[in-house]
């Protein structure tokens, strides 16, 4: 029979330890909210751009090239700031981070023309590493037999956030303004970050080397690895044709051929809740079928979004299957090429960063070429810088892939 001492002792560990574990949760349940902040400003201008378009005196498709801005912009800061995740504390950076993309929205919100505007832009995205400094973290602190829950929660965050740019953005920025939209939102960062920044754990690395290294290593990791290049350029194909198509939605939705108003048209990124359904089946169906398979078949499935999302030009209820398919792709590649990304190497957190800047660097390419195109030929030419990214981003890795068995 235990002591009396044994079992207050008992007591003594097993409070601490429900206090640990309810902290957790909120932790969890802050860095979730903070990431779907900060990613959706990477998105913020694209449902705005009609908006935009409109208060600089100029037609929307001549300002689409912004929204591929915040793209390059974010592709940027995954390169110089994500890895700093390794060797620095993150409550520090992590709090300079939100600070400096607050002050950039608060710019843009100011901004007199497009130039100024598409560098506020680049600088905000560039400082909205927030999440690829989290998603870490989480991974690190959850329990092992919980971790693929406690990561899929901060993942459902990021989507979120990207449905929440294009709704709430849409509908705030009818409602007060593309100015506020920019403006609220850095508010919003500056909030959540600083919040989340305090409630973090503190860290101590002890760094050697230079700061940038990681930086350094990620040509020589990507070429090592047949496996990682290819998940990079795999998932630059989809995510290209994906942003090529989304990014372009709101001109279509709001010029002739629908007439809609940047609120209404805003209501089509309710289709991105697709991703928080698809997420968990995409996992299990990589772990019981493997990576290649997964990816495979989404790329069947955004090949079929594309045909689709021509005919949306002229039928509305095309659009509504095409975007639903082509979230379920996106995402459905995005799990299994991640999944790959991370196991393939020996330095899982520099090949993630080599991955997803693969992937928002594409997306920031298809855009520009998606804006030239629809400026030129109209929705037609979007939906064919769609399937040439597709195109480009299976037939690229099928070629390597046959000559280094060769």
């Amino acid at each position: 029979m235990p002591s009396a001492t044994t079992t207050q002792e008992a007591q003594e560990i097993r409070v601490p330890a429900r206090e640990q574990a309810g902290s957790g949760r909120l932790l969890l349940v802050l860095i979730a909210v903070c990431t779907a902040v900060t990613a959706a400003n990477i998105y913020l201008a694209a449902p705005l751009l009609p908006l935009i378009a409109h208060d600089f005196g100029t037609v929307p498709s001549a300002v689409t090239w912004i929204a591929s801005v915040a793209q390059l912009g974010y592709a940027a800061g995954l390169l110089f700031f994500a890895p700093l995740g390794d060797r620095v504390d993150r409550r520090p950076l992590v709090a300079l981070l939100s600070v400096a993309t607050t002050a950039a929205l608060t710019l843009g919100a100011a901004a007199s023309g497009t130039a100024a505007l598409a560098a506020a832009v680049f600088v905000a995205s560039a400082a909205t590493v927030v999440p690829q400094l989290l998603v870490p973290l989480v991974a690190e602190r959850a329990p092992a037999h919980r971790r693929a829950r406690h990561v899929a929660a901060v993942i459902a965050g990021l989507f979120t956030g990207i449905v929440a740019a294009r709704v709430v953005g849409g509908l705030a920025g009818q409602a007060f303004g593309w100015r506020w939209v920019f403006a609220g939102a850095g508010a919003l960062t500056l909030v959540l970050g600083l919040g989340t920044a305090l409630a973090l754990p503190r860290e101590h690395r002890r760094r050697t080397g230079p700061l940038f290294a990681g930086l350094t290593a990620l040509p020589g990791l990507v070429h090592r690895s047949p496996d990682l290049w290819r998940a990079c350029v795999r998932q630059a194909g989809m995510f290209g044709a994906w942003s090529a198509l989304w990014t372009s939605l709101a001109l279509l939705l709001t010029g002739p051929a629908y007439g809609l108003s940047t609120a209404t048209a805003g209501l089509f990124g309710l289709f991105g809740l697709t991703a928080s359904v698809v997420a968990p089946l995409a996992g299990g169906l990589v772990d019981r079928f493997g990576a290649a398979k997964v990816v495979r078949s989404a790329y069947v499935l955004a090949a079929v979004s594309v045909p689709l999302f021509w005919l949306g030009g002229q039928v509305l209820i095309a659009l509504f299957v095409a975007a639903i398919a082509v979230h379920a792709a996106l995402v459905a590649s995005h799990v299994a090429n991640q999944t790959l990304a991370l196991t393939t190497t020996s330095a899982p957190a520099t090949a993630n960063t080599a991955y997803v800047v693969a992937g928002f660097t594409g997306g920031a390419l298809a855009s520009v070429l998606a804006g030239i195109a629809y400026a030129r030929w109209g929705w037609d030419g979007v939906c064919a810088v769609a399937a040439l990214w597709l195109a480009l981003g299976w037939l690229t890795t099928a070629v390597r892939r046959v000559t280094a068995v060769s």
